[in-house]
């Protein structure tokens, strides 16, 4: 359990009353309307979706990718036995060898590079989760206990039915617009590590043997 998980109940308590607030009506050029286009969603949901993300299964993820390099290398490994014989035959499939060499395991456009790179996304990913989840704690951390926070909380427990310049929107509105902000600035960062990332995790082409195509026109001997 982490900081947000500590938050997320009296958190969400707040940003529940925050969404029926300005469900209700939010001031006219109050910043909060450019977030509120952008995400699509309440703080309240929003935050309740994030609560979902957790570091550690991606960390493992990543463990788990690198482990599957073991099998390459043993496969390599075999690849790589030299084999007693000359020919035609034997140049053909010394020249497809190279080839499955290179393609397993040569550069970051083999397979054990994409393993690696995928590894790495996963480990991205899991500092990332791991980042924004603190900044959005900090951030519920400050409003819980801001002047906005009681504004709202004694708002939402009047009789009366909030509207647009009732007590608490404003208020709300606040809360809203720095929840939201934190939120737009960690999705900004997924979007960025998608981005860096994509190339290194694009599906590996294979590359055929460069040797041109061999002679059959000698004999093949075998075990010398």
């Amino acid at each position: 359990m982490d900081a947000l998980d500590r938050l997320a109940e009296p958190g969400l308590d707040l940003l529940r009353r925050v969404d029926t607030l300005i469900a209700a009506g939010v001031p006219e050029g109050h910043r909060v309307w450019p977030l509120l286009r952008r995400m699509q969603v309440l703080p309240g949901d929003a935050v309740r979706s994030f609560l979902d993300l957790h570091p550690v299964p991606l960390a493992s993820a990543g463990h788990a990718v690198r482990r599957l390099v073991r099998g390459y290398d043993d496969v390599s490994a075999a690849l790589t036995d030299s084999v007693l014989w000359s020919g035609p035959a034997a140049t053909a499939y010394g020249q497809q060898r190279a080839a499955l060499l290179r393609h397993l395991d040569e550069g970051p456009d083999s397979l054990v590079g994409r393993l690696e790179s995928t590894a790495g996304y996963a480990d991205a990913l899991a500092d990332w989760v791991e980042g924004s989840r603190l900044a959005l704690a900090r951030t519920l951390a400050d409003v819980l206990r801001s002047a906005e926070a009681v504004a709202v909380v004694a708002a939402t427990g009047a009789s009366t039915r909030p509207g647009p310049v009732g007590p608490g929107v404003a208020d709300a509105a606040e809360i809203a617009a720095r929840v939201l902000a934190v939120l737009c600035v960690a999705y900004d960062g997924a979007e960025t590590l998608l981005r860096q990332w994509a190339p290194s995790l694009a599906e590996t082409a294979w590359r055929p043997p460069t040797d041109g195509r061999p002679r059959y026109d000698q004999p093949t001997r075998v075990g010398w």
